[in-house]
């Protein structure tokens, strides 16, 4: 009797083992899922502003004394300092990384939601090449301010500030 109790209970442990695996499977998966959803949406507002932002050119090359440009051309740099596009990639990635902003806001509180913008495509890995035109600077602003949050951050220079906010 004892034994088949045993069985049993080994039996039942051995199910429960197998949902539980199951269940971090499907978690993983959707956390895969979102990160390639999340992935997306960073490239795509970055081709769009890379599109605005030869748009601009193109119009400031054609004739750079011509008001009649002026309101395209602000019209263009108020889609490229969109706040709305920053809400919209803030929720995305919290849906993917919920506690990142908690985190980073609870060791480094001297953050400014300029410095968080970096910390996150930091995380994503982007280069500064691809961080230029998310924040519309150059890609040496973005090294200076990757310099600057360095030092705010107090990291050690030995260890790559990617790697950083990755571990994190």
């Amino acid at each position: 009797i004892e034994e088949t109790m045993r069985e049993s209970k080994m039996k039942d442990l051995e199910s429960q083992k197998a949902i539980i695996q199951l269940k971090n499977e499907s978690l993983h998966q959707d956390i895969e899922a979102r990160n390639r959803e999340l992935a997306i949406a960073t490239m795509s507002m970055i081709n769009g502003k890379n599109k605005l932002k030869n748009i601009k050119d193109a119009i400031l090359h054609i004739d750079q004394s011509s008001k009649n440009f002026q309101p395209v051309i602000k019209l263009i740099n108020d889609s490229l300092d969109s706040t709305e596009e920053w809400k919209f990639f803030e929720e995305a990635f919290n849906h993917a990384d919920k506690d990142f902003f908690k985190r980073i806001k609870k060791i480094h509180p001297n953050l400014t939601p300029n410095d968080l913008k970096l910390c996150v495509y930091l995380r994503l890995n982007l280069s500064s090449k691809e961080i230029a035109p998310l924040l519309n600077i150059s890609p040496r602003s973005v090294e200076i301010k990757r310099y600057r949050l360095r030092k705010k951050i107090d990291l050690n220079s030995k260890m790559n500030l990617n790697d950083y906010f990755i571990k994190l």
